[in-house]
């Protein structure tokens, strides 16, 4: 498959950053995006909105149905699917992108901070792909896309952050459980995680990031689409790492996705 013309993809968080990125991409090809995200309403720290991505998807030449959605919440995420499914007629693509992140330790991470990861990054993949699987089973190239890391229990991955380990390992063990449950329905269910850190608005928060030293979510959003346009009977059950998808594609020079160039990359967590 070369691209995603009249595919219709459900990306969870996908009113700004890693999201939003994958999002056109794929609307330049003529893609459907369901934009299922919380944000309606400006945000005094962060850009962006369901509606003012759509408007972005459909300038970028796609089709774009904007539904405010928290992915902790059964009803929100059913009736989302149920509306996608009516608007577009079905769903071929699921990227679980949404996650909260707070990198703190045990004493430093209050347990509704410890819920929210939780309820978003590892409840909420787990939901939003219970409830796309079975519209999923219909398309002709189905694929789960999901933004969590390869498993490593290098201690100095979980010693800073155990929390937010946990949570983000939570959405990687649903790629692991879900490729091999629905392998016999040609579903491809996979792990996507860049090598560096990205330098997406919500990372501008967090103190210490440098952002500076990152990449945009372009690079992103260019491996998605190679994986997406993959057959699923024969992709599944990976974790890609963006520069070794790129490298796939015959692509080795990366220079164009760097915020700073004359900068040197600060490498993402979980990767030894």
């Amino acid at each position: 498959m070369a691209d995603l013309r009249g595919k219709t993809l459900f990306i969870t968080g996908a009113s700004r950053g890693i999201g939003l990125a994958i999002a056109l991409r794929a609307a330049r090809d003529g893609a459907n995006i369901v934009v299922a995200a919380k944000t309606t309403e400006p945000h005094p720290k962060l850009p962006g909105t369901i509606y003012s991505a759509a408007k972005e998807i459909e300038a970028a030449g796609g089709q774009a149905l904007p539904i405010q959605t928290d992915i902790r919440f059964e009803d929100q995420v059913q009736r989302a699917v149920e509306a996608a499914v009516e608007a577009f007629g079905g769903i071929d693509i699921l990227i679980n992108n949404a996650s909260a992140i707070s990198l703190t330790g045990t004493l430093q991470t209050p347990i509704k901070r410890f819920d929210l990861m939780h309820g978003i990054n590892t409840r909420g993949t787990f939901l939003c792909s219970q409830a796309c699987v079975p519209v999923l089973k219909k398309s002709a190239n189905p694929h789960i896309l999901t933004l969590s890391p390869p498993i490593n229990l290098n201690p100095r991955w979980l010693g800073p952050h155990v929390a937010y380990t946990i949570a983000k390992y939570g959405m990687s063990l649903c790629v692991i459980g879900m490729a091999e449950e629905f392998r016999k329905d040609g579903i491809a269910v996979n792990g996507l995680w860049p090598r560096t850190i990205i330098a997406t608005a919500a990372l501008q928060v967090i103190p210490g990031a440098e952002p500076e030293r990152g990449r945009s979510p372009d690079i992103l959003a260019d491996t998605a689409h190679w994986i997406l346009t993959q057959p699923s009977r024969s992709t599944t059950g990976n974790f890609f790492i963006d520069e070794d998808v790129l490298a796939r594609m015959g692509v080795t020079d990366l220079e164009r996705y760097a915020i700073s160039p004359e900068k040197k990359l600060r490498m993402d967590i979980f990767l030894d």
